[in-house]
């Protein structure tokens, strides 16, 4: 007699900071998609020590559903942290990464399924539209387009964090030692067989965005320094071009004094022009090595990416996969 193969789990990771009021609706989204695909679920909820009354509702929720995991943090230590801590405990075929604040629509994840169960082992969203300001959705397509051309991985554009991962993936993004973790970089770092789905991604249906323009540089500089070395090729290529025109400039000079001394500029304001020039590009270079320096000295520490107050409802152990 034949027996039905298992059914497979997919496990959902939520990164949750100021996202109290989303949780239940994200709880109650999440296990309808997952009942109406007919997998079974773990939902792995993590509070980045959120200032709100998270705690109050994922132990709520980790009560009265045992498939709910909620893993709190000492302190805040950012979404990417947070994907990393969850997923170094999910036990699913499959993880989801989502933000709490339900501008990743868990209704999407039928569709990736339907392209993990064609073989796809990552399936990230696109955004081919936010709900954001015209300005914001500008910086935001030219930041892809700049980071696809300046890293040294093949980036996709438009797509965040959202996505699906199969188990090989979790384990190879579970290996890597790095501290300075940006979740969709690695993503791609780790290659697998990918593909993308668009999706129109939403306001916040609660709150407020914590982001702002110096965070969302930080992430841009975050992005660069760690999958690029493009800044280096501007500095060397600064380098050769500034002192290609300082050759020229002092030929010219020379031969302006033997053939024609009054074209000659004098005073200071030529003198100044150029020490104040050749500061600012110095001053650059020296930022972007710092830049480097400072990621180097971030991983040199070997602190942990995360510190973890508390688990509730922690799941067993996954066993390996046989060989």
């Amino acid at each position: 007699m034949s027996t039905a193969a298992p059914r497979k789990k997919i496990t959902a990771v939520i990164a949750c900071y100021l996202d109290a009021p989303a949780i239940p609706i994200m709880y109650q989204r999440l296990r309808s998609v997952c009942e109406k695909i007919g997998v079974n679920y773990e939902i792995i909820f993590v509070n980045d020590c959120s200032p709100d009354n998270a705690d109050v509702v994922l132990a709520d929720l980790a009560a009265h559903d045992q498939n709910v995991v909620v893993i709190h943090h000492s302190r805040n230590f950012g979404s990417q942290n947070a994907f990393t801590s969850g997923l170094s405990i999910a036990t699913g075929d499959a993880c989801v990464l989502l933000d709490g604040d339900l501008q990743d629509p868990p209704e999407l994840i039928e569709e990736f399924y339907k392209r993990w169960q064609d073989g796809f082992e990552v399936v990230y969203g696109i955004r081919v539209k936010r709900e954001a300001t015209r300005s914001l959705q500008i910086a935001y397509k030219a930041f892809y387009r700049i980071f696809r051309a300046a890293s040294y991985v093949p980036m996709p554009l438009d797509a965040g964090d959202f996505s699906l991962l199969d188990r090989r993936v979790v384990d190879a993004l579970n290996s890597l030692p790095e501290n300075n973790r940006f979740m969709r970089g690695l993503r791609a770092w780790v290659g697998f067989k990918q593909t993308g789905l668009p999706y129109v991604r939403p306001e916040r249906m609660f709150g407020r965005t914590t982001n702002s323009v110096l965070r969302n540089l930080g992430w841009a500089r975050k992005a660069i320094f760690s999958f690029s070395y493009a800044p280096i090729d501007i500095m060397t290529g600064l380098a050769i071009v500034t002192t290609l025109i300082a050759l020229f400039l002092a030929a010219v000079q020379v031969m302006a004094r033997l053939f024609a001394p009054q074209l000659v500029p004098r005073g200071f304001t030529t003198t100044i022009v150029l020490i104040l020039f050749l500061g600012g590009v110095q001053l650059l270079c020296f930022s972007i090595i710092g830049s480097y320096l400072a990621h180097i000295y971030d991983e040199v520490k070997r602190r942990p990416s995360y510190i973890v107050d508390y688990v509730l409802n922690a799941p067993a152990t996954r066993e390996p996969p046989k060989k």
